[in-house]
């Protein structure tokens, strides 16, 4: 018999449009494999939300794997190491998977490839990060221009469906226990309120894409209402991998409307990774070497404001309610995202890295390249992004975004409070006794920031 290959698995928890399964079946039996490695990454390990959304993840495409033939095989350790031993067990000694990114990941398939017969696919993103390059061969820094040349690059392929069945191995390696892995939140289950907002895995992800269709169309006059369903929330099944990015293209690129935005925040996943690429380092290190002049605020008094921004207690609204999302589904609106992020760097003064080191505990699309390159936009630390002494006003942004209804559902302290006053009670004279004060106001935190900023601009040129 064929000898069987080994299909590694990792974010791309798929069967359709997955290259690794499709070349893996046309050549004999499969033994698909996910390994928890938390070695290889160490401190960039997965986060308690994505751990919830794993195992989720792994469970289905277990299901799914078995209606095919197949079945999941669970180790635990470092990837290599443990390719390894299961190619002993079965005979096997070619590995198919699809190319990661991150820095960890291309350490991992380096080491693996020196062990076994790796090989690698694209189909985790429109293109290939690192193809896409200026006519000098160049990689792009900066959005606009990388987004162009992709455009020219596209449609992608059309997604190529599921094997329909999987050739079995004569015997199957040992597996562990998803259980045992412990990746669900216990004493306390803090995660009570995932279950209701996500359903994970590929077909979970199909079926979010089906509700998003019909709306894509009007994605740019409601992407950034938070009180409004506009976004897609494919954000966590694009970063498991439960769906492709050629799969969305395709079903929504002809949606007509202002879908073209939609089609460019896929392309800033695209973006993020390329960025990574060149800037390994970019999730913890400002690109910006000025930045590291900057007096971000450190001790008891900004431990205490970073509490309080964690916990959705600043006396903001907005802010508040963007957080408490955050903590009860794991997810937050991209808009809220951004005025959060600002809030933490620009009225509180605290390291962009902080809000970094949070969203990557806590959400359940915490990409490391997507999570770096957001935080280092906003935080004006990025090779492209804001200027820092442009502050986003959370007040302002509140009223013009209208975000009532947004704020009624997350801070229920401000539940019967009217349009009127609900974007800023205090000013109103209608704050509750049970909500805080503004932990700093808007224009003492704006001349903190901008004298910070002369600070840094001192030392840095």
């Amino acid at each position: 018999m064929t000898a069987p290959a080994i299909v590694w698995l990792r974010r791309d928890l798929r069967l359709s449009d997955q290259a690794a399964f499709a070349a893996a079946a046309a050549a004999g039996p499969v033994i698909p494999v996910f390994i928890l490695d938390d070695e290889t990454p160490r401190h960039r390990a997965m986060g308690a939300a994505s751990r919830w959304w794993l195992h989720h993840s792994l469970d289905r495409l277990d299901c799914a794997l078995r209606e095919k033939g197949a079945r999941l095989i669970l180790r635990r350790g470092k990837c290599d190491e443990q390719l390894a031993a299961i190619a002993e067990e079965a005979g096997a000694s070619r590995v198919y998977c699809l190319r990661h990114y991150e820095p960890w990941w291309r350490n991992a398939e380096r080491a693996v490839a020196k062990r076994l017969d790796l090989v690698c696919h694209d189909g985790n993103y429109l293109a290939p990060p690192g193809a896409v390059t200026t006519g000098s061969g160049a990689p792009y820094k900066i959005y606009t221009p990388f987004w162009r040349a992709l455009m020219e690059r596209m449609p992608p392929p059309m997604p190529v469906p599921a094997p329909e069945y999987l050739a079995a191995p004569d015997v199957w390696p040992v597996s562990d226990r998803l259980a045992d892995w412990a990746l669900l939140p216990t004493n306390p289950d803090w995660a009570t309120g995932f279950a209701k907002e996500w359903k994970a895995g590929e077909a979970g992800a199909h079926a979010r894409l089906d509700a998003f269709v019909d709306e894509a169309a009007s994605y740019d006059q409601r992407r950034n209402l938070p009180s409004e369903e506009g976004s897609s929330r494919l954000s966590p099944h694009l970063h498991f991998g439960e769906i492709s990015p050629a799969a969305i293209w395709h079903r929504t690129a002809r949606a007509g409307g202002t879908v073209d935005v939609f089609l460019s925040e896929v392309g800033w996943r695209d973006y993020a990774q390329n960025i990574i690429v060149q800037f390994p380092e970019y999730g913890g290190r400002s690109a910006r070497d000025a930045f590291d002049w900057m007096p971000w605020r450190t001790g008891p008094d900004a431990a205490a404001d970073l509490q309080a921004w964690q916990r959705g207690r600043t006396g903001y609204p907005i802010v508040d309610a963007g957080m408490r999302q955050l903590w009860a589904t794991g997810w937050m609106h991209n808009r809220v995202r951004m005025i959060a992020a600002s809030f933490l760097v620009k009225h509180l003064l605290i390291d962009w890295r902080r809000g970094e080191q949070w969203f990557w505990d806590t959400l359940v699309d915490a990409d490391y390249a997507n999570n770096g390159v957001n935080w280092q936009w906003v935080a004006g630390t990025g090779v492209d992004s804001n200027m820092f002494v442009r502050i986003m006003a959370p007040l302002t942004q509140s009223e013009k975004f209208d975000a009532a209804a947004y704020i009624r559902q997350w801070v229920p302290e401000l539940i019967d409070l009217p349009e009127s006053a609900i974007h800023d009670p205090e000013a109103h004279g209608r704050r509750p006794p049970g909500y805080p004060a503004k932990i700093i106001g808007h224009r003492e935190a704006r001349a903190r920031a901008l004298a910070a900023h002369d600070v840094m601009k001192a030392h840095g040129n």
